[in-house]
C-alpha cells in the first residue's frame, strides 16, 4: 500500500518505485487488481461517506459559461 501511496505522490514510473516497497512489478499487480475489483472505488465511496457525515465536504456545483471561440482559419462546424 505505501508503494501505491509513494507512486501515486510522486507520479514516477512503477519501476522507480523504491525497493523498500517491495519489488515494483508486485505494487503494480497490487495496484491494478484492486482496481478491477473495485477496491479503490470501495476506499474512496467510504472516504467520502466518513467526510460528509462529520461536514468535510462541501457538495457544490460550479458552472463556467466561458465561451471559447475557434480560430479564424479553423475548420467551419459540420
Amino acid at each position: 500500500m505505501d508503494g501505491i501511496r509513494w507512486r501515486t505522490r510522486t507520479g514516477a514510473p512503477w519501476r522507480d518505485v523504491p525497493e523498500r516497497y517491495g519489488p515494483w512489478d508486485r505494487v503494480y499487480d497490487l495496484f491494478r487488481r484492486w482496481q478491477r475489483d473495485g477496491t479503490w472505488a470501495r476506499i474512496l465511496t467510504q472516504l467520502q461517506a466518513e467526510a460528509d457525515a462529520k461536514g468535510l465536504i462541501t457538495w457544490e456545483v460550479n458552472v463556467d459559461s466561458t465561451v471559447c471561440r475557434a480560430h479564424q482559419h479553423a475548420p467551419p462546424e459540420r
